[in-house]
């Protein structure tokens, strides 16, 4: 069985280059080797424009458009729009009975974004506990792995957390210990080595037997998704494991500063997009910004003070870079002639997204139907989830 992967943005409209460096091309390749979901976060976007919320529908058509653009292929990932998937509001509400308000008021990026965006109320319940939302996201389907940046690791041990809470709190199944040792005997063999490095990990800390004994429970095929919770808490000396604790896959954060050298943002006129034509990608580097130092052609300048050379150290070959720094450093080269070989990746890095977009852009309807097949694909899952955290709290199946 694929470890299943799972992410989303809110819907901000057209993208820029920076996001598929950040998240986009990262996205492409896992979507290779693990069952993934990425969804469209329009509840979370609420968070911060309750008061306009009519940018989110058509951004939500425009951001997609660019993720089938940047390659993510809807027969590989399931792509879906959060509020599509009523099931994620239920979890949060569950989840909110027992979360702790402290939990909340310490994940950093909380205080961070209120004094950021000073503007806005954000004195809102919502707001407060959109981490708590994040959490459902991510345990509604049980995900493994999560790719964050390390700014968002304080969101993973919070979903982790609540997770580990739930489990404590509700996993008290009715004869757990005997449904458990049944489930055992429907791996055949591996059962047995399930049995044994219980013992050896219970008894003696035998993480390795753990780890192998986990990994015989997570692939096998006989067993209902049911028993495997069963046994994977049986595991550990838990009780039953309803919800999954992640982990966050960590990604690196994209080097692209916006071409002017402060953060790439749309806010800031900075950016490209992915849909950039070639004309007008060319024409945004030639005015870019270059060390201030270098007025003249016959200035030396420092490559490690220009916005430019941070835009070579992604798109450029060693050799490019070399000639870059030889360059520059001794007036050998203009402003200019250093900017045309970024210019010329960046054209090239964007043809097949164009040519990816033109189905999509031609026919919006495709959009739609991709987004069509992926809620209800999502929404099995989700109502699976749905059913045993719903058992396991009493509320009925």
């Amino acid at each position: 069985m694929q470890d299943r992967v799972l992410s989303g943005m809110r819907p901000t409209g057209a993208l820029h280059i920076g996001h598929f460096h950040g998240a986009l091309k990262n996205w492409v390749r896992l979507q290779a080797d693990h069952e993934c979901f990425f969804f469209v976060a329009d509840w979370h976007a609420l968070t911060t424009v309750y008061d306009d919320p009519s940018i989110i529908a058509r951004s939500t058509t425009e951001m997609v458009t660019d993720w089938l653009a940047a390659g993510l292929d809807p027969e590989r990932a399931t792509i879906f729009v959060q509020s599509r998937v009523i099931e994620h509001a239920e979890l949060f509400l569950l989840l909110s009975m027992h979360t702790p308000l402290g939990w909340l008021e310490r994940v950093p990026t909380y205080k961070d974004q209120i004094e950021k965006l000073k503007e806005k109320d954000l004195g809102t319940y919502g707001f407060l506990g959109y981490p708590l939302m994040q959490a459902a996201d991510i345990l509604i389907y049980r995900a493994k792995h999560v790719p964050v940046g390390e700014d968002q690791i304080p969101h993973i041990e919070l979903t982790r957390e609540c997770a580990r809470r739930f489990n404590h709190l509700y996993g008290r199944e009715p004869g757990f210990e005997e449904k458990a040792i049944e489930a055992s005997k429907k791996l055949g063999k591996a059962g047995k080595q399930v049995l044994e490095a219980r013992v050896k990990y219970q008894q003696d800390g035998d993480a390795e037997a753990l780890a192998a004994a986990k990994k015989l429970v997570e692939e096998a095929k006989s067993i209902s998704a049911a028993d495997r919770e069963r046994l994977l808490g049986f595991l550990e000396g838990s009780t039953k494991q309803v919800l999954v604790e992640p982990k966050a896959l960590l990604t690196e954060a994209s080097r692209l500063p916006g071409l002017d050298g402060q953060k790439m943002s749309k806010s800031y006129g900075n950016t490209i997009t992915l849909r950039e034509e070639p004309d007008a990608v060319r024409k945004k580097v030639k005015v870019m910004p270059t060390d201030p130092q270098r007025v003249r052609r016959t200035d030396a300048g420092d490559p490690d003070k220009c916005p430019v050379w941070q835009f070579h150290l992604v798109y450029s070959d060693d050799a490019t870079k070399q000639w870059v720094q030889i360059g520059c450093r001794s007036a050998g080269i203009g402003c200019i002639e250093c900017k045309t070989p970024v210019a010329e990746a960046i054209v090239k890095e964007l043809e097949p997204m164009r040519e990816r977009a033109e189905p999509y852009l031609a026919k919006p309807s495709l959009v739609r139907d991709v987004l069509d097949a992926g809620n209800a694909r999502a929404r099995a899952i989700a109502s699976e989830t749905m059913r045993d955290v719903r058992v396991a709290m009493g509320l009925g199946a």
